[in-house]
């Protein structure tokens, strides 16, 4: 499957509280994953943009849902990442209830990309999102981010801790998709998962 010809992708909006989410006309893919895990490298290779997603080396920039308007047919979603963000616990809460209430709620979420870093082991934050996910009946689209630092051996590794702890989820070894922003390995892979939930 050929990737889609991106002919305009651009910022469309911030959003704070779930009263200000956008209406909803449109299939939404959000992208989830901890601070520092490689989301805006990830949607700006996707999208074939360089600057369109700010990038940044300090985790935790994402302080809201941010809307980007692809083609006019599809919105991605920047979602705030989880883990560590240098802000107040007060703060880290009410973005986390900002997420888990959009992923719960939103009829317009067409399918959820969870992002993982490729060279960690899955954390608590992981395995609660993939119940909660799962629960609700998500599509996910599992991504190993910075797969260009890991070589044949460690990538086997990881899939073998990643059948052991998510199995029970029923989540299977084969369904992640091996990604780098570096090399752009990943990127048809995943375009061809998610034209069929964004409806071509």
């Amino acid at each position: 499957m050929a990737i889609p010809k991106i002919i305009s992708a651009a910022y469309q909006l911030s959003v704070h509280r779930t009263d200000q989410l956008p209406g909803g006309e449109l299939p939404e893919v959000a992208f989830l994953g901890r601070s520092n895990v490689g989301k805006s490298s990830l949607i700006n290779v996707l999208l074939g943009r360089k600057k369109l997603v700010r990038t940044s080396a300090e985790p935790g920039c994402t302080r809201a849902l941010n809307f980007f308007l692809v083609n006019s047919r599809w919105h991605f979603v920047d979602l705030p990442g989880f883990g560590y963000a240098a802000v107040s616990k007060e703060l880290k809460a009410k973005w986390g209830q900002l997420v888990l209430d959009y992923l719960d709620r939103r009829q317009a979420l067409a399918a959820v990309v969870f992002l993982q870093d490729g060279r960690r082991r899955l954390g608590q934050e992981e395995l609660f999102l993939w119940e909660y996910l799962r629960d609700r009946k998500r599509l996910v689209i599992p991504v190993l981010t910075k797969a260009d630092k890991l070589k044949q051996g460690e990538r086997h590794r990881q899939l073998q801790h990643l059948a052991e702890n998510l199995a029970p989820l029923g989540v299977a070894p084969g369904e992640f998709i091996w990604f780098s922003a570096l090399s752009r390995e990943g990127r048809e892979d995943l375009w061809a998962r998610l034209l069929g939930p964004l409806g071509g």
